[in-house]
């Protein structure tokens, strides 16, 4: 097979398009091809979608200033995408998926808790995007004066819908041929809104925003990391696991790091001057986040728009989808991958309907299911990146399949590490987003941060408190395991009979 690597447009060339045979198996060395900067053209497809303008709005909502929100946005997109390219490295080191690959650090079985959180996340991103891409087609056609109701709604929806499960379920070749295109027609619709819409940027008005507290800053920078780095994390090896073993580890933190942090932060950076000029535009951006983008536009740029908008989150959601459907095969569910993301597309038009046509109050809704999850993807991340430094050696693949292989069955160290960080962190958050959801926080008060309505409790310390405990906690106490893991001769290579085990 010749790698989607080699070729500028994604194109695997002398092989006819067809539905990827690979699920939770190891790719063979004969398969695996390419340098690490063909890692840019997914990365940056999916994290070029015109949402990062939306961002902006959603930074300076803490109340802080253009500078605090510009210092908050860089540094939370930045470092949060260089812990993908971190975890990136794992997948040239071991050739298996993000939650294969997991196993080495959870045990084979007892990586299953990690994976139904991971699968949560993918599949609620996926929902999210598809859902933000219905809002956007209905109000381009409702400027258009050519419907923009909920008949406009359900055939946008049924359309960003079939794009996305059809890619997630062709898989691979696919998706780096679509994350090729996208990129192009994306990148240049998006410098062409920019240009059409620069004068409403008050550059004055923006300088006049106050400056915020320090809690407000440090929620913001969370935000971004949940909204950006954290919210890919879980799925950052994923593509990295068809380069060469011998492919530069550097290049592979680079070349994901840079194409997923290109985009976001020229997009940033735009929609901080937008968000920042116009107070009515920042407002309507929380309840209908691509949307409210269009009331700057002239009526003939509007379908282009719609294209780069649906394109964008399309881009985005096909890459979920396709992560979701490996976690959900490494949480034990046995059945071929394409089928795996069949059922999540299914769940992703469920829950879209959900966000489109029932919920209020979409930035609430959003921001609480961004730091509910964050917060356990954050102690698994951590466990992840540490296990990641520790090793000297890559991983016995064999053993990543076998429960009595040198990676254990359900290891205690690691899953009680997660659980203790996870239910930190959740007492230093608060989501007002769900009823059901208004137990967290219940650290603030006995630590001194002031309570549920303190001036910590929207800084959501809670995902970087669970990130740090279990880093620091695998690093102190999990040398020992992971030496003797090592000191162990090569296990038999894994044959045709492990794919979904």
């Amino acid at each position: 097979m010749t790698s989607p690597y080699e070729s500028p447009d994604g194109a695997v060339t002398g092989r006819p398009l067809q539905v990827e045979t690979h699920g939770l198996d190891v790719i063979a060395d004969a398969e695996r091809r390419g340098t690490p900067r063909g890692l840019f053209w997914p990365w940056f497809g999916a994290n070029v979608s015109v949402l990062g303008l939306s961002y902006g709005a959603f930074a300076l909502g803490f109340g802080i200033s253009f500078r605090q929100a510009l210092a908050a946005g860089v540094l939370g997109i930045v470092a949060s995408f260089l812990l993908c390219g971190l975890v990136a490295v794992a997948g040239k080191r071991g050739s298996a998926p993000t939650m294969v690959l997991s196993r080495a650090a959870y045990g084979v079985r007892g990586n299953r808790l990690p994976s139904v959180v991971s699968w949560l996340l993918t599949v609620g991103w996926e929902t999210v995007l598809i859902a933000l891409a219905t809002m956007a087609t209905a109000t381009v056609f409702g400027r258009l004066g050519r419907g923009g109701g909920t008949e406009t709604e359900v055939v946008g929806l049924v359309v960003v819908a079939a794009l996305t499960v059809v890619g997630g379920v062709m898989g691979f070749d696919l998706i780096m041929r679509l994350q090729t295109w996208i990129t192009l027609v994306t990148g240049v619709l998006t410098i062409v809104y920019i240009a059409l819409v620069a004068d409403h940027v008050h550059v004055g008005t923006v300088a006049d925003i106050p400056a915020g507290s320090a809690q407000e800053f440090v929620g913001a920078l969370v935000f971004m990391m949940t909204g950006f780095g954290l919210g890919w994390v879980n799925a950052a090896a994923d593509y990295s696991r068809y380069l060469p073993r011998g492919s530069s580890g550097r290049g592979v933190v680079g070349w994901t790091a840079f194409g997923a942090s290109l985009a976001p932060l020229v997009l940033l950076v735009f929609g901080l001057l937008l968000a920042g000029s116009s107070e009515q535009l920042a407002t309507a951006i929380a309840a209908d986040p691509i949307g409210a983008l269009t009331t700057l536009l002239p009526t003939w740029f509007l379908v282009p728009f719609a294209v780069v908008a649906v394109l964008g989150l399309v881009g985005g959601a096909v890459l979920d989808i396709y992560s979701s459907g490996l976690a959900l095969l490494s949480a034990g569910l046995r059945v071929p991958r394409y089928l795996a993301a069949l059922f999540d597309g299914v769940l992703m038009i469920a829950g879209a309907v959900y966000i489109v046509f029932f919920a209020d109050d979409f930035l609430g809704q959003f921001m609480g299911f961004l730091t509910t999850l964050g917060v356990p993807i954050a102690a698994w991340a951590g466990v992840m990146l540490a296990d990641l430094a520790l090793r000297r050696r890559d991983y016995d693949e064999g053993d990543l399949y076998r429960p009595h292989g040198r990676y254990g069955d359900v290891p205690l160290l690691p899953l009680s590490l997660t659980l203790a960080a996870t239910a930190v962190g959740w007492g230093l958050v608060t989501n007002t987003a769900a009823d059901w959801l208004t137990w967290q926080g219940y650290l603030l008060q006995p630590l001194g941060l002031g309570g549920r309505t303190g001036a910590w409790a929207y800084a959501n310390l809670g995902v970087l408190a669970a990130l740090a405990l279990a880093f620091l906690g695998t690093l102190l106490l999990g040398r020992r395991r992971i030496r003797e893991q090592e000191a162990q001769p090569p296990g038999p290579v894994p044959g045709e009979e492990m794919p979904n085990r």
